[in-house]
């Protein structure tokens, strides 16, 4: 499956698209991550439904520092994103 997130709160500045990389990674999905210039982040991500379930409840919470207000969702088929999980630039 496939998810793509836009997480709203205190997400910048506090490691959110590196942890977000490493919980991504540490469950083998594929993917993205990028800040977004209206302080958002935004994170698309692909693999088994177990485990974006788990990276989703993750980013509900995300790091320590963050504050996590609100996160939008929307569910799609695969696009077949290139292996690994990465920080994208600012957008």
């Amino acid at each position: 499956m496939r998810v793509h997130l836009i997480i709203r709160g205190r997400v910048q500045g506090v490691f959110f698209r590196q942890s977000t990389r490493t919980v991504g990674l540490d469950l083998g999905l594929r993917g993205w991550v990028r800040n977004r210039t209206s302080g958002e982040v935004e994170m698309v991500a692909e693999g088994s439904r177990d485990r974006i379930e788990t990276l989703v409840a993750w980013c509900h919470r995300g790091p320590d520092a963050a504050r996590v207000d609100d996160v939008e969702r929307i569910d799609a088929e695969p696009a077949g994103l290139p292996e690994g999980f990465h920080v994208r630039p600012t957008q």
